[in-house]
């Protein structure tokens, strides 16, 4: 067995990592600024030096192998402790307050570890967070009260900066059974606007079943708390699911959702200063965190 080791390369990792998040090759050209046979080109050199298949080309999506979705693990850690030390090393050392506002469904899991890093790294970063609804506090950048935002995309409104992708899914409580004949379906719902909300009346009124509000709050873990209790149907990321609630699909006569983006947003206010420090860490530790694997279009 030979001594020399195989380094990989990170270029060819990013492409990787691009062609999961942005769902397909094409996105990913268009992401990293290349052509898509290009980023082909590299997914190939990736394999060969590995010796191994990433992707089941046998389906019309691409999947990943179960070789892919262990590199994909490796790849995102390689990829975020490569730009932690160029963003350390080449950055200024940042300093001033950042005015931070998170997503409820995001922040009691996630916000605390990091942000202690973030700390950690910038020592001369003060923040101030806000816990709220993600789209009014999108609207809040945009009024000068807020610099950066966690929060779901909306179609209609600012994009932000990707960070993940989720799928969305129909949920009540473990002994919550669906009423027989064209009883309307109780909702647990947030106020508009809200991307959830949006999705569930869609996807009801398209196949055509009547429903009703049996519970609104403008607190997500509120919303969620009362579909635990049997208050009826309420409809999340499939992250937020904890236990007492099970999953209801085409066979209860719900409808399959949409999947749904989290961004970042506030990069387009960022001059000098603390703000793009954040949001590069931001998107830098997010997706670091394995995902779920997911078809992938050519």
């Amino acid at each position: 067995m030979s001594g020399r080791s195989t380094d990989l390369d990170l270029d060819a990792l990013r492409a990787f990592v691009a062609i999961i998040d942005h769902d397909g090759f094409t996105a990913a050209a268009e992401r990293l600024h290349r052509t898509q046979s290009a980023i082909s080109m590299k997914i190939k050199r990736l394999e060969s030096v590995l010796g191994r298949s990433l992707f089941d080309r046998t389906g019309r999506a691409m999947t990943l192998t179960a070789e892919g979705e262990l590199l994909l693990s490796y790849a995102r850690r390689l990829l975020a402790l490569n730009d932690e030390t160029v963003a350390r090393l080449m950055a200024p050392d940042a300093a001033g307050l950042v005015r931070f506002g998170v997503a409820e469904y995001f922040a009691p899991e996630h916000l605390p570890l990091l942000l202690a890093r973030f700390r950690r790294a910038h020592p001369r970063v003060r923040l101030d967070v806000t816990v709220g609804l993600g789209s009014d506090m999108v609207q809040e950048i945009a009024e000068g009260r807020l610099d950066v935002v966690i929060a779901k995309r909306n179609e209609m409104g600012p994009q932000g900066r990707f960070l993940w992708r989720e799928p969305v899914v129909w949920v009540a409580s473990c002994d919550w059974q669906v009423e027989a004949g064209d009883a309307p379906v109780p909702l647990c719902l947030l106020p508009d606007p809200c991307i959830y909300r949006t999705r569930a009346v869609a996807a009801l009124e398209r196949a055509g079943r009547s429903w009703h509000t049996t519970y609104a709050s403008g607190s997500f873990l509120a919303v969620r708390a009362a579909a635990l209790a049997g208050l009826g149907v309420t409809c999340l990321g499939a992250g937020a699911l904890v236990p007492g609630l099970r999953v209801l699909g085409p066979a209860d006569g719900f409808p399959a959702l949409d999947p749904v983006e989290t961004a970042v947003f506030g990069e387009d206010r960022a001059k000098n200063g603390p703000i793009q420090p954040l949001i590069d860490f931001l998107v830098r530790e997010i997706q670091a965190i394995s995902l779920p694997p997911v078809a992938v279009a050519a």
